[in-house]
């Protein structure tokens, strides 16, 4: 809470909240909960909703902005974090799943571009569509500088897998 309300601007507060939850130093409400004891703390909406969804499953900036790309454009929301096992039994995150449409996003960091990543990636990625679900994947400077792009392509393929909204 405090490297948070101390960042330099907002997104660096952001950022700090969700690494905290992604690395399991926080979990649940434990934020919201001293942010709600401390009415004069800085950035308190901005850490309470960030909180929010970090708990929720939206453990990286990249996530954070997806989740709001989505909100915006009032789609239906992700769950997030789903559990599902590999082909090896290994346990895996997805980062967004569409269950009732059985389509998933995943957002990229800059660690999936070493070549093992990818193609555990990949190897992910094929499992999914062998199982019939559709798979977008997304680098995450995409999220924040082609938002429409990445808007229309989740929209087609919510719709191609029978979405009316």
């Amino acid at each position: 809470m405090d490297a948070a309300q101390w960042a330099g601007d907002d997104q660096q507060a952001r950022t700090i909240i969700a690494a905290a939850f992604q690395q399991r130093i926080v979990a649940g409400d434990d934020l919201s909960r001293i942010v709600e004891r401390l009415p004069r703390v800085r950035r308190r909406q901005l850490m309470l909703a960030t909180a929010a969804d970090a708990a929720g499953g939206a453990h990286s900036l990249a996530e954070l902005d997806f989740l709001g790309l989505i909100r915006r454009a009032g789609l239906p929301e992700p769950a997030r974090q789903k559990i599902r096992y590999d082909s090896t039994g290994r346990r895996r995150y997805l980062d967004a799943y569409f269950e009732e449409w059985r389509v998933h996003v995943e957002i990229d960091g800059g660690q999936h571009i070493d070549p093992r990543a990818w193609w555990a990636d990949m190897r992910r990625q094929n499992d999914l569509w062998s199982e019939g679900d559709r798979v977008l994947r997304f680098p995450a400077w995409a999220i924040r500088t082609h938002p429409d792009e990445v808007l229309r392509q989740i929209l087609e393929a919510l719709r191609a897998a029978g979405w009316k909204g």
